[in-house]
């Protein structure tokens, strides 16, 4: 490979790389689920492309995705019912800490009284 004689600038390297330009790749909606998708590409979240769906699965899941909005309501409604149980091991260990320190102090003051 060949080397250079002499070192390149830095406006002959900063006019060179001017025309390195990112560009915003092109977008748009898709016609089934209204999501952002890269043009000529499948859908991600429907697998949707231009007139049908790309593969059977993806079919057949949007279809069961559908279907049952109401069973997933339900279901949300019988958790928001159900209390919430928290435990708090914290709590209990700060809370055994002291009742050790108070029975240590109450035993150093009854020794002290019979002293």
């Amino acid at each position: 490979m060949a080397t250079p004689k002499k070192r390149t600038g830095k406006a002959s390297q900063a006019t060179r790389r001017a025309n390195w330009k990112g560009t915003v790749p092109a977008t748009t909606t898709c016609p089934n689920c209204k999501a952002i998708v890269l043009t000529h590409t499948v859908c991600p979240e429907c697998g949707y492309y231009k007139d049908g769906f790309a593969s059977k699965k993806a079919k057949e899941n949007n279809e069961v995705k559908t279907e049952p909005a109401a069973k997933k309501e339900e279901a949300v409604e019988e958790k928001a019912e159900e209390p919430k149980k928290t435990r708090k091991p914290r709590a209990k260990k700060a809370e055994a800490a002291e009742e050790k320190s108070e029975a240590k102090t109450e035993e150093s003051a009854e020794e002290k009284d019979a002293e």
